[in-house]
């Protein structure tokens, strides 16, 4: 177990694909100043092939930030590597957890569990390139293969090529037959399996993830792992990262009123909309959950996903937004 408090991966934001954009990630560090961030998946052939800043810009306040890759060739994984490097990234991490289609069509994300050796080439280049940690995100199993073997054996070969940090999504990924959803839902849990990794490599740091909601499971699995990633629950009801300095870390709480996230996230819209002329919106909708539980949430989500409203300043929209729910409350 990673006694250290300091360690920012002691909680983490998972890489969601569609989520996890800059924006959202902007506006998770308002709430938590101390979690480790991650980006979308970007695939190796997105930066080999395509726009560099657009999948790599990211803004200084994000750190600490982590690029996820996807891919399986060595050479292109190091290269990208670098290439996150270079941007300011302060890790690397590679992609053997995601079961889609697509994915599993270009060779990579969960079937590379099925390679181990490839995945430890893929490691190694990276490693070998950068100063950054390298880590790896993956499931405990593949399809029907549900033995600790298989993940101990993949683990333990991975490792070796110089991972030191493994993030463990908690449950199988089924290749055939089951959406990306119906994997992050279907297959059961296996909490015991991570921890078990953890006691056989107790140099390596081990992060779970998977169905984590609440911070008595946090607590729970920090009693025996070094850190916790969370996804969906975050994602919906950001308002508990507000809670996360200082009840994981020892910091000091987070100090903003939801109004002055709120605000601050206005003030951020407006900039993107003058720099690089993002529409709002595709902004706001990261910050749906803010006000979850609380009266009037229904009707300030409402008027935020009001696409009649697109032609005012975020400003005014958020004026809109307050005044049903200021009346409720």
């Amino acid at each position: 177990m990673d006694t250290e408090h300091t360690w920012a991966g002691r909680l983490s934001v998972a890489p969601m694909m569609d989520w996890t954009d800059r924006h959202c990630r902007y506006f998770h560090r308002l709430l938590s100043r101390q979690a480790l961030l991650y980006t979308e998946m970007v695939t190796t052939g997105a930066l080999v092939h395509g726009d560099v800043p657009r999948h790599l810009r990211f803004h200084a306040e994000e750190h600490p930030v982590a690029l996820q890759l996807g891919g399986s060739e060595p050479a292109d994984l190091a290269h990208c590597a670098k290439l996150g490097e270079e941007w300011g990234y302060d890790e690397i991490n590679l992609n053997c957890g995601c079961p889609s289609e697509r994915v599993q069509r270009g060779a990579f994300g969960a079937c590379l569990m099925n390679e181990p050796q490839l995945v430890a080439d893929c490691v190694k280049a990276m490693v070998d390139v950068v100063s950054v940690p390298v880590t790896v995100k993956h499931r405990i199993g593949i399809d029907k293969i549900e033995s600790y073997e298989f993940v101990r054996d993949f683990v333990g070969q991975v490792s070796e090529a110089g991972c030191q940090t493994f993030i463990v999504h908690a449950r199988n990924a089924w290749l055939k037959g089951l959406s990306p959803k119906q994997n992050r839902e279907i297959p059961p849990l296996r909490y015991e399996l991570v921890h078990r990794l953890k006691h056989e490599f107790p140099s390596l740091r081990f992060s779970i993830n998977g169905g984590i909601s609440v911070s008595a499971q946090v607590h729970e699995h920090l009693r025996l792992l070094d850190g916790v990633m969370v996804g969906r629950e975050a994602y919906h009801n950001p308002w508990w990262l507000a809670e996360w300095d200082a009840e994981f870390y020892g910091a000091e709480a987070q100090s903003l009123t939801r109004d002055e996230v709120e605000s601050l996230m206005c003030d951020y819209m407006a900039r993107e909309a003058a720099e690089h002329g993002t529409q709002w919106w595709s902004i706001a909708r990261h910050m749906l959950g803010l006000r979850n539980g609380l009266p009037g949430a229904r009707r300030w989500r409402q008027v935020w996903s009001d696409h009649r409203l697109k032609m005012l300043p975020a400003h005014e929209v958020m004026a809109m937004a307050r005044e049903p729910a200021a009346q409720a409350a």
